[in-house]
């Protein structure tokens, strides 16, 4: 009985599989994976080499901030600022770094982890694996027209870099895909609804404000300075909420140049 029940459910119940998204669970595995790896080389170098490849990764993060941070569109620059600026504020205000600490350490406890840095490896991993055009643009093909070759590509990235990063900073890393799947995975979801949201000025905004604080990890990591990352985080909201605000303004300025000129 319970065959044929499993058989009928398979024949006749279809799952929306176009719905799925399969490129972020495929982009999790890598990370996964990874992880795995680093972890395993983490155990094995000794102190010198682990300094050296932070030193590294500090500098590589460094210039990966730098090339999204460029990204600002033209008569952006302002609103970029201040979504910095009062993102920093808002984070300060509601004490997000406590918040996300007290997460951490709750997950911490439920999984019996000892780990130091699991949450800086978690939130670290998390910008730098999704806080990007990458990100975007591919969850929004693969929900829209079901391609997934630049989630592949980006799948290939992080699967590399996750080595890397799992091996400095613990099992934080392996944990950041499940923010990975709400924030990614969610874009693909909901692609249809918020193709027209997420257009080309979003996007760059987003990347920009992205790379500062991938610019900020990479000074956090070298030593050069001690920048409060966490509380920086809602500057991704209010950069949102600004550019929204301001770009029906700011594409007629642009256009009433451009019909001068």
């Amino acid at each position: 009985m319970y065959l044929q029940l499993g058989y009928w459910l398979v024949k006749n119940i279809k799952l929306p599989m176009k719905n799925l998204p399969i490129g972020t669970f495929i982009n999790m595995l890598a990370v996964f994976l990874g992880s795995l790896i680093g972890l395993f080389l983490k155990d094995i170098f000794p102190a010198n080499i682990d300094a050296i490849i932070f030193q590294a990764i500090g500098l590589g993060t460094f210039v990966i901030g730098i090339s999204m941070s460029l990204k600002v569109p033209d008569g952006y620059f302002l609103i970029f600022i201040f979504s910095l600026i009062l993102g920093g504020i808002l984070g300060e205000v509601i004490g997000l770094q406590d918040i996300l600490q007290q997460l951490g350490d709750l997950t911490k406890h439920s999984f019996q982890i000892t780990e130091s840095q699991f949450t800086e490896g978690l939130i670290t991993a998390f910008l730098l694996f999704c806080i990007g055009s990458m990100t975007i643009v591919g969850a929004i093909e693969e929900g829209i027209q079901g391609k997934r070759e630049l989630l592949m590509i980006k799948s290939t990235l992080d699967g590399i870099t996750s080595i890397a990063f799992a091996a400095t900073y613990g099992i934080g890393v392996l944990f950041s895909i499940i923010p990975m799947l709400i924030f990614q995975g969610g874009i693909t979801v909901l692609a249809k609804k918020m193709e027209h949201f997420f257009n080309e000025t979003l996007i760059s905004q987003l990347s920009a404000l992205g790379g500062v604080l991938i610019i900020a990890i990479g000074i956090n990591m070298l030593k050069l300075g001690e920048i409060n990352i966490e509380n920086l985080l809602p500057g991704l909201l209010v950069i949102v909420i600004l550019t929204k605000i301001f770009e029906p303004y700011l594409s007629k300025k642009s256009n009433n140049l451009k019909d001068e000129k």
